[in-house]
């Protein structure tokens, strides 16, 4: 099944569907969504960032599907930390690293704080969809409030012990792969860290 994605909002927040999982409808997202599914399972926040998850509530009640986020971002999702008067979502389920069966669905979630304290990775098949934690040629930034740079150093470590290699959904830009991330953190980012 192919994925579906579309660059939303001022911030081109990249919003992704993919057998059935809505992944950060961020800002100016909805109508591409709605117009983009049928059957949803679920909306899955990759962080409590206001770009990645101002119109989850209205897809939510759209849909009247759960919305899942890691549970140390859920508090974060009540706080308006960069004053954009983001609307108010609450969360049905918080998950910690872990697989989760979504609608008969198995989904990873790998814990990767940094960027915030529960950044994850979402894992489907052969997709890695990883937020604001790697990108193509680069990383998610750590110097945001509740942010990390220790545990961002943590997380990439973790990222290069992973064996397998999948194409990795980045929440901004162009799709890369894990091995070309790692080669791309060994070779620069943890030398600056």
């Amino acid at each position: 099944m192919q994925v579906k994605y579309q660059p939303c909002g001022p911030y081109q927040t990249n919003c992704y569907i993919y057998k059935g999982l809505i992944i950060d409808p961020g800002m100016d997202s909805y109508t591409w969504v709605v117009n983009n599914t049928t059957q949803p399972r679920a909306i899955v926040l990759t962080h409590a960032h206001f770009d990645h998850v101002w119109d989850a509530m209205k897809l939510k009640h759209y849909f009247d599907i759960p919305i899942y986020i890691h549970e140390d971002d859920d508090e974060l999702l009540q706080i308006d930390i960069f004053n954009t008067n983001k609307p108010k979502i609450t969360s049905d389920i918080q998950v910690k690293q872990g697989r989760y069966d979504i609608g008969s669905l198995e989904v990873d979630f790998i814990h990767y704080p940094g960027h915030t304290p529960g950044s994850m990775a979402v894992v489907v098949d052969d997709c890695f969809f990883s937020g604001d934690f790697v990108f193509d040629g680069s990383i998610g930034r750590y110097d945001f409030e509740y942010s990390s740079v220790l545990e961002m150093k943590n997380s990439l470590n973790k990222f290069l012990s992973l064996k397998y290699d999948k194409i990795i959904y980045p929440g901004h830009g162009n799709q890369t792969t894990i091995k070309k991330a790692q080669e791309n953190i060994r070779n620069y980012w943890l030398k600056v860290l």
